[in-house]
């Protein structure tokens, strides 16, 4: 039997380091730009169009290009070196028609560059801004509910405190990584949380499932046995699981294209820390605040 328990400590420490560096990469790109994450044009509002060219470019001299044909303040983004995103603050009902008017500028000012327009869309700033607010919303809720619904389900605050925790670290090492990474937070990004926090709570209710079991079945054991021994019972099983749908997952991230890219590398995260937090954050914390005496 493996003594996971063993390396709680260890583990905790790595979680609080990972959550303090957030924190600090959080502070310091809000004061130095304004905004720690780059937001996608769901969240900020404007249009932006990717352009495929048939040869290699400079996204610098593509921006100086856009802004050159009169829409300032545009960002560009590289998919490829071939296929760039450009985001300009205008917002139009006729988003495909604007962004044919930028295709046309950037090949007119590009001699002997082809350039086709990939896709198109406009949301308006207001749009954008509630939305980002209803995602954090959503975010926040799902935790609360879940929260409640292990309570009722284990009728132990202990249990559902160290499932919670458990999502907000999953929650906090996804954006972690997109920070870290300057990935751009979408509607996709937020609805691959959702699912995440829906899947890591799944491994976390078997894995207690089976503790709350050991309890009756193990009496006068050391609660640190009995986690153990559950979180080996259902090894298998989470192993497998979360093996299986990584392998799908990665199939998308690598063959799904850019527009799958981030929101693949979201749930491909969430689903390796949601099963060590199941492991390693869930049943620690929740062993904290267990009243049964421990021995260990």
């Amino acid at each position: 039997m493996i003594d996971f328990l063993k390396y709680r400590i260890a583990c905790a420490v790595y979680s609080i380091c990972l959550i303090a560096a957030f924190v600090g990469a959080y502070v310091y790109k809000t004061n130095t730009r304004g905004e720690a994450f780059t937001y996608s044009i769901d969240f900020t509002g404007g249009t932006q169009v990717l352009l495929k060219f048939d040869k290699p470019i400079s996204s610098a001299q593509l921006k100086k290009v856009v802004e050159d044909a009169g829409w300032h303040g545009a960002v560009t983004r590289d998919f490829s070196s071939q296929e760039v995103l450009i985001r300009v603050k205008e917002v139009v009902s006729d988003a495909k028609g604007l962004g044919e008017r930028i295709r046309a500028a950037v090949e007119s000012a590009m001699p002997g560059v082809k350039v086709n327009m990939e896709g198109t869309e406009s949301v308006g700033a207001g749009v954008g801004s509630a939305l980002r607010y209803n995602s954090a919303k959503a975010i926040v809720i799902g935790l609360i509910l879940m929260l409640l619904y292990i309570a009722i389900r284990f009728w132990s605050f202990a249990l559902a405190f160290g499932a919670v925790v458990a999502l907000f670290h999953d929650s906090i090492v996804m954006l972690a990584v997109f920070l870290f990474l300057d990935k751009e937070i979408s509607v996709a990004v937020i609805g691959a949380i959702l699912a995440v926090l829906g899947y890591s709570i799944n491994d976390t209710i078997v894995i207690f499932a089976q503790i709350r079991d050991n309890i009756k079945k193990m009496p006068g054991v050391p609660l640190y046995d009995i986690v153990n021994t559950s979180i080996n019972q259902t090894l298998r099983r989470t192993i497998l699981l979360s093996f299986s749908t990584a392998l799908t997952v990665l199939s998308m991230f690598v063959f799904g294209g850019e527009i799958l890219r981030d929101f693949s590398l979201c749930l491909l995260v969430g689903i390796v820390f949601g099963t060590y937090s199941s492991i390693y954050i869930a049943s620690p914390v929740m062993m904290l605040f267990y009243k049964e005496p421990q021995t260990k």
